[in-house]
């Protein structure tokens, strides 16, 4: 995640207005979320990798790590549509038969299941491609002029810096563990790692307090103001992000 944050500080796009980005990545996640065949999430995912590989300058392997986290929770997902119990061996593709209780898929959920998994590959390749290329504050500028709310731009911007607070505890209490051979067991192991977060949760705690007095130390009024840098903007950009969504969009309704 620390590793995340630089990049969208150092990447080949850092220079491009957030707007332009914000708009790209938003219009193509809804037109990946609505699609409704698989073509155009494979297009969206592909194109996502793309830009981000090549136009960001972002390594591959951390592209592709990136990718790897939500898959647990997507195969997961998938899995539980795709494959169905039954009593009777009626109706699937491809089935196993055990003790008169059949285990298989069926054509068409093992389609929906399929449409389902690279809807949601596209649409998390879109959110990495913002959150790799454009810094929390230049969203949180985007987010003032749209007037949101400041309350919830400061509590994305607190839970943001949280985050790195957080890992940056764990991964702390984590290798002092590992340097007294507190994962050595499954029941070392366990027990380390209940101490890790009980730890976690006071040191934490600890942390916001201190943020928060280094905060009011400064003159903190309920506002968190962040300074940008002005972004040109380039109709350029807008003139390829339409270019790029119009054939979707089409491809879309025709697919309907």
């Amino acid at each position: 995640m620390i590793d995340m944050d630089s990049y969208a500080y150092s990447n080949k796009l850092k220079n491009v207005h957030p707007a332009e980005k914000a708009l790209f990545a938003m219009i193509t996640m809804v037109v990946c979320l609505t699609a409704p065949r698989v073509i155009t999430p494979l297009i969206v995912l592909m194109s996502m990798a793309v830009v981000i590989v090549i136009k960001a300058g972002i390594p591959t392997r951390v592209f592709v790590k990136l990718m790897l986290v939500p898959l647990s929770f997507l195969l997961i997902s998938v899995l539980t549509i795709a494959f169905s119990i039954s009593t009777s061996p009626t109706g699937f593709w491809l089935a196993q038969t055990i003790n008169g209780i059949t285990i298989g898929t069926r054509y068409p959920d093992l389609i929906t299941a399929l449409h389902l998994f690279l809807r949601s590959l596209g649409a998390v390749s879109c959110l990495y491609f913002l959150a790799l290329t454009t810094p929390l504050t230049e969203l949180i500028t985007i987010l003032h002029k749209m007037r949101v709310p400041a309350i919830i731009t400061e509590l994305m911007a607190l839970i943001y810096r949280f985050i790195f607070v957080f890992m940056e505890t764990a991964t702390t209490i984590r290798r002092a563990q590992l340097s007294r051979s507190g994962y050595v067991s499954m029941k070392s192991s366990f027990r380390s790692m209940s101490r890790l977060f009980t730890a976690l949760l006071g040191k934490v705690f600890v942390k916001s307090q201190e943020l928060y007095n280094s905060m009011a130390a400064r003159c903190y009024t309920g506002e968190i103001k962040v300074l940008t840098k002005k972004r040109p903007t380039n109709l350029r950009n807008y003139i390829m992000i339409t270019g790029f969504e119009i054939p979707l969009i089409l491809l879309n309704l025709l697919w309907r």
